[in-house]
């Protein structure tokens, strides 16, 4: 037989099925590896929220930051500041008198907004009527000074009694609004605002 009558079939050594590696051969039967999954108990995963309030709860241990202060005399004071403006603030047990500036707080702050706002962390603690307020405030206008008073107010508050602290933290008036106006670029009208462009 010469090599000529030689047809490919015959020259290529047959294999049975048996010997052919399981790599070569694509098999939907052949099961995965199966990775052991991490022993963790059910109780130990933390709960998935989507919104709403998170499932920790506050550590028992916090001790908050205090900013507050009481003198020798049982006057607490606090420092509240906003945009450009400055509040030293003054509480005492008293009356109800509320003076800004040495003058009735009806008629130095004439919105009534801003009235009843820097009224917000006595009514909070029960304390409107029950103590004396003296605000010394300086710099912005007078939505800044307003802020700057609520924030001093509330920190005074909580020097006064630290077992206020939550309530006026989650009331949001013991953090500092740290916004400030945009300065002016060189070249500018305004802090972004440029000049008008002219074709011709």
């Amino acid at each position: 037989m010469s090599s000529d009558d030689v047809t490919p079939e015959e020259v290529t050594p047959e294999v049975p099925a048996a010997e052919v590696p399981a790599a070569e051969v694509p098999s939907a039967e052949v099961p995965a590896a199966e990775v052991p999954a991490a022993e963790v108990p059910s109780g130990d995963l933390p709960e998935l929220t989507i919104g709403g309030e998170s499932p920790t709860t506050p550590d028992p241990d916090y001790v908050p930051t205090i900013r507050g202060k009481v003198d020798r005399f049982g006057v607490a004071m606090g420092t509240g500041r906003r945009k450009t403006s400055v509040a030293r603030v003054r509480v005492k047990e008293g009356n109800g008198q509320f003076q800004v500036n040495g003058r009735p707080v009806e008629e130095y702050l004439c919105v009534e907004r801003d009235r009843e706002s820097v009224l917000v962390p006595l009514r909070l603690v029960d304390r409107l009527g029950k103590v004396d307020v003296s605000v010394r405030v300086n710099g912005g206008g007078i939505t800044g000074q307003t802020g700057a008073i609520i924030l001093g107010l509330a920190r005074a508050l909580q020097g006064l009694d630290s077992s206020w602290h939550h309530t006026l933290a989650e009331a949001g008036l013991l953090t500092r609004d740290d916004r400030m106006v945009e300065r002016k670029k060189f070249g500018y009208r305004k802090a972004r605002r440029s000049f008008q462009f002219s074709k011709r």
